[in-house]
C-alpha cells in the first residue's frame, strides 16, 4: 500500500497512475540536446579562454577566469531562473560542466534563502553538491595515498 497524501492506494493503482502520467522518453533526441548544450557551454567556456588570453593573461590565469566566470554565469542564471529553462532542453548537458556544479549549490540556498542565511542559505547550500564534494575529495585522498604506496615499491603511474 502507497500513501498519496491522505489517500491510501494499493501498488497496482499505483502502477496504472504512473504508467497513466509517464511517457516515453525520446533518448536521441535527449542525447542530441545534451550534447549541443553541453558542447554550447564549453564554447563559451572556450571563448572566455581566449578572450582572458587575448587580454594578456597567461593560459593557466586564463583557465582560472574561465571556472570563475562560468560559475558566475551558471550561478546568475539560476536565480533569475533561466538554468532550469535550459535543463529542460539540455538535461545532463547542463549538469556536465562547471556550470552544473554552481546551479547544484545555488538552487537549494535561493530556495531556502527565506530560511534565513545559517539555517536556509548556509546549510541548504551544500544539500545536493555536498556528497559531491565529500566523495571527490575522499576518491583524490585514496588515489594520492595508493600512489604514494606504489612508488615506495618503485611502481611508476602511466
Amino acid at each position: 500500500m502507497i500513501y498519496i497524501g491522505d489517500s491510501m492506494i494499493s501498488n497496482k493503482e499505483y502502477d496504472k497512475l504512473v504508467q497513466k502520467y509517464s511517457h516515453d522518453s525520446p533518448i536521441w533526441k535527449d542525447c542530441l540536446m545534451a550534447f549541443l548544450i553541453g558542447g554550447l557551454i564549453c564554447a563559451i567556456g572556450q571563448g572566455f579562454q581566449n578572450l582572458y588570453q587575448y587580454l594578456g593573461m597567461n593560459k593557466d590565469n586564463a583557465g582560472s577566469m574561465v571556472s570563475v566566470t562560468l560559475v558566475f554565469l551558471g550561478i546568475l542564471l539560476t536565480f533569475i531562473g533561466w538554468y532550469d529553462n535550459i535543463a529542460k532542453h539540455g538535461g545532463a548537458g547542463t549538469l556536465v560542466p562547471i556550470t552544473g556544479f554552481a546551479n547544484s549549490i545555488a538552487s537549494p540556498a535561493i530556495e531556502f534563502k527565506s530560511e534565513g542565511l545559517v539555517l536556509g542559505l548556509g546549510v541548504k547550500m551544500f544539500v545536493i553538491a555536498g556528497p559531491v564534494l565529500v566523495y571527490g575529495i575522499s576518491a583524490s585522498v585514496l588515489c594520492g595515498l595508493i600512489l604514494q604506496i606504489l612508488s615506495l615499491f618503485g611502481i611508476k603511474p602511466l
